[in-house]
């Protein structure tokens, strides 16, 4: 089943086109990449997908909804999370604070409280610091909590910018295995990644973005293999 479909997505920033016309879509359950170089769209992608910019023309869809009309701030009690790129916690407010904001549209206070567990299981490290200003934690902690906000909306769809950047080395290996973890538990992800290499090891399938226009899409593991890819986007 396609959770999120776009279609032939044109957006202007004053009179730069800086999507040209693109379609793409994904699957229930599938993790799916947009790689490309700076200025290629992939965050101008991600941030019309959840209504942070209007789009100029074409459509998109959630679970067959059309969210032409719909204001992104209610994007999340349909399912949908996004996790922006340099995490933007709240750096003034506690771990615990941060977290709850994320389930800002849910009304079950035992269903809330029962996800806030599963947020701390997945992140130990989150509940050692839940009452620590998110401001002081480390930049993977940082990381680690702007997921776990996204997670406490119970989403059916995580849009994902930049998860690995100004990361260490350990760090981005974590997060990408809690990539790895949120499919295994029925979450699909729409990931931006500036390293092409780790987001095609996780994900299903991708789609390289050029200049606002799609270059080419496929199996992941198939665009690993491929000589042009391995060239132009995994520095070999």
């Amino acid at each position: 089943m396609r959770i999120l479909e776009v279609n032939d997505l044109t957006v202007y920033y004053g009179v730069i086109r800086a999507l040209k016309g693109i379609s793409f879509h994904v699957e229930e359950g599938e993790i799916v990449a947009l790689i490309g170089a700076n200025g290629a769209g992939k965050t101008t992608t991600l941030h019309t997908v959840s209504g942070l910019i209007p789009m100029t023309s074409g459509s998109i869809s959630f679970d067959g909804k059309d969210l032409t009309k719909v204001q992104g701030h209610r994007l999340a009690g349909l399912g949908m999370a996004h996790v922006p790129e340099g995490r933007r916690v709240f750096s003034d407010m506690t771990v615990l604070q941060n977290l709850k904001l994320g389930a800002y549209s849910r009304k079950n206070k035992a269903e809330t409280a029962e996800t806030l567990e599963m947020v701390y299981t997945r992140f130990p490290r989150l509940k050692e610091r839940r009452n620590q200003v998110a401001g002081t934690l480390s930049g993977g902690e940082q990381q680690m909590l702007a997921i776990g906000r996204a997670l406490m909306s119970r989403p059916r769809l995580v849009l994902m910018d930049e998860p690995s950047m100004g990361l260490s080395p350990i760090f981005v290996n974590e997060i990408f295995d809690i990539i790895g973890t949120m499919k295994a538990d029925g979450v699909t992800v729409l990931l931006v990644e500036q390293n092409a290499k780790k987001a095609l090891s996780v994900a299903d399938r991708a789609y390289i973005l050029e200049t606002g226009s799609i270059a080419l899409s496929g199996d992941a593991k198939e665009l690993m293999d491929n000589e042009q890819i391995r060239k132009a986007y995994l520095g070999e």
